[in-house]
């Protein structure tokens, strides 16, 4: 983690495995990314409208949580979901892949009904 204070705010709830899991692999991109970009010590995960299928992820570091939050923690990567978000992404595992072909970060959501072949976007 870098030298800044990471805080967290009042109102956020500490969350667990089941609502979001990261594999090894994305763990260690996570904090390769978080490393390279200094946006910030959170990476906040998200679903808003949008894509394909009606619904899309949205990944990005952020140096702050917001209250109502959810807190993920794999070691030394904080992982935040909004509790709106959580609803769509409860039991999502997210992986990395350094394939050259379809590479990059992948979701396996278990409320997903259908999805896109670019794994972006998907519908409940």
């Amino acid at each position: 983690m870098s030298d800044t204070v990471t805080t967290i705010r009042e109102g956020v709830r500490e969350g667990s495995r089941v609502l979001v899991d990261l594999t090894e692999t994305a763990v260690a991109k996570v904090r390769a990314l978080r490393e390279r970009e200094g946006n910030g010590e959170f990476l906040r995960l998200a679903i808003s409208g949008g894509g394909c299928n009606g619904l899309s992820y949205k990944m990005r570091f952020t140096p702050e949580t917001r209250r109502g939050d959810i807190l993920v923690r794999f070691d030394d990567v904080l992982v935040v979901v909004d509790s709106k978000s959580a609803l769509y992404l409860k039991g999502t595992v997210l992986d990395y892949s350094h394939n050259l072909v379809a590479g990059g970060f992948k979701f396996s959501n278990p409320n997903a009904k259908a999805s896109c072949s670019c794994g972006e976007s998907f519908s409940v």
